[in-house]
């Protein structure tokens, strides 16, 4: 028969139970020993108790209670948000207008599952401020920006890719933040189920560019100052991120204090934290030029490219790869490292990319992940916009591969 008897530690350590009772003269005999050799008794019992495995099923009941308590742990972008708020990283009408940002994006993400069901490909017929042509999803996924941050009532001006102008926000109600977008980024892939995104950075409140019938300003004047408020450099930003449309949505996102993406989980239609505290590779073999410009290409840069296509130390070269996407390209570039560039050209003086709406809010996160973003000269975030659209050469990524680069262009 056996029993269970509690030590002074709380331990269950278990005896086996005599038939004789103990007599009045083993128990003088017992008390006759040093109080040292008890304790040695004592400690040493203890010991072996606590070294005594657990039951198989006990050890599974505790792991699977920590597997459900993993599978379950789930942390969405409105949480997150909430807990940047009473850490006081963002205040609340930040939160608000990344919340419609967000919404924007789901929006969009469902359109461009079924665009070719709801016959969303091809060509709006129209082309935008840049002489380009638009799709029918640039023009739609704009109105749905649009509308997302009008909605907040915490954006006070819009500037986007697709507009002519900034555009002032008429039902803000407080925040007054400038938002910069653009919509689709690389809306040529659209028709080919290939990797599209959208781009956005936020900077601080100013002052409201509403015209105000008092007032003696002009529909010009008033312009005029919607742009000197957008046009700010990519060091003033106090939120940068995108939205990846691929085989998972990807929203990422920083606030200035590192880089964290959320998948969107269709069951739940929720984006849930997957990347905390991303850090870009300090190098990588990856390098992504659109080639088809390479004879329109500087000598220096055309010797920094056969370079990378020389084997290594490994036997190896880099490896060539070209989305056509900007989103697609940063952000395998945030997670396995690597250079991105789109340079001037001798077609094109300036580059291809905007300064304002891709440029200098992809740097912004680049930076934050421990990457390094310039113009071929100095560092992107740098540069202040003196027009709205503005473009500007990049090359972007590994910090070790950017320093390469700068070598063969000095």
């Amino acid at each position: 028969m056996v029993q269970a008897i509690s030590t002074s530690s709380c331990c269950n350590i278990l005896f086996s139970k005599s038939h004789r009772s103990t007599s009045p003269h083993s128990l003088h005999r017992f008390n006759h020993y040093s109080p040292s050799f008890a304790h040695r008794i004592s400690t040493g019992v203890q010991r072996k108790a606590l070294e005594l495995p657990l039951p198989e099923t006990v050890t599974q009941q505790v792991q699977n209670k920590e597997q459900r308590k993993t599978q379950f742990a789930l942390e969405n972008l409105t949480s997150w948000l909430l807990k940047q708020e009473l850490a006081g990283n963002i205040d609340a009408e930040l939160t608000i207008v990344l919340s419609s940002i967000s919404l924007a994006c789901k929006q969009i993400a469902s359109l461009l599952q079924r665009s070719s069901i709801i016959n969303l490909t091809g060509g709006q017929g129209t082309i935008n401020v840049q002489g380009e042509d638009q799709k029918k999803l640039d023009v739609i996924s704009n109105e749905l920006f649009c509308n997302c941050l009008r909605s907040s009532g915490r954006t006070g001006i819009i500037a986007s890719e697709e507009e002519d102008i900034p555009v002032a926000v008429e039902e803000t109600y407080s925040g007054n933040y400038i938002v910069v977008f653009d919509p689709i980024d690389g809306s040529a892939n659209i028709d080919t189920a290939l990797t599209t995104g959208s781009i956005f950075g936020i900077y601080g409140p100013d002052e409201q560019c509403l015209i105000d019938l008092d007032d003696t300003s002009t529909l010009d004047e008033a312009r005029e100052k919607c742009i000197i408020n957008v046009c700010q450099p990519g060091r003033n930003l106090l939120v940068a991120g995108y939205c990846l449309y691929s085989s998972s949505v990807v929203f990422t996102i920083s606030l200035g204090k590192g880089v964290f993406a959320f998948t969107l989980d269709p069951t739940y239609g929720e984006f849930v934290l997957t990347h905390e505290n991303i850090k870009i590779p300090e190098s990588g073999k990856i390098y992504s030029f659109n080639e088809g410009n390479y004879d329109l290409w500087d000598d220096k840069l055309k010797n920094y490219l056969d370079h990378l296509r020389q084997p290594g130390s490994n036997g190896k070269p880099y490896s060539g790869r070209y989305i056509g996407c900007l989103v697609g390209e940063i952000h395998r570039m945030l997670l396995r490292g690597g250079i991105y560039g789109n340079p001037k050209n001798k077609n094109n003086k300036n580059g291809n990319l905007r300064l304002l709406y891709e440029c200098a809010p992809m740097s912004f996160l680049i930076e934050q992940a421990g990457g390094t973003a310039i113009d071929g000269v100095q560092r992107i975030l740098d540069i202040v916009p003196e027009q709205v659209h503005q473009r500007t050469p990049i090359f972007i990524g590994s910090p070790d591969e950017v320093q390469k680069l700068q070598k063969y262009l000095a």
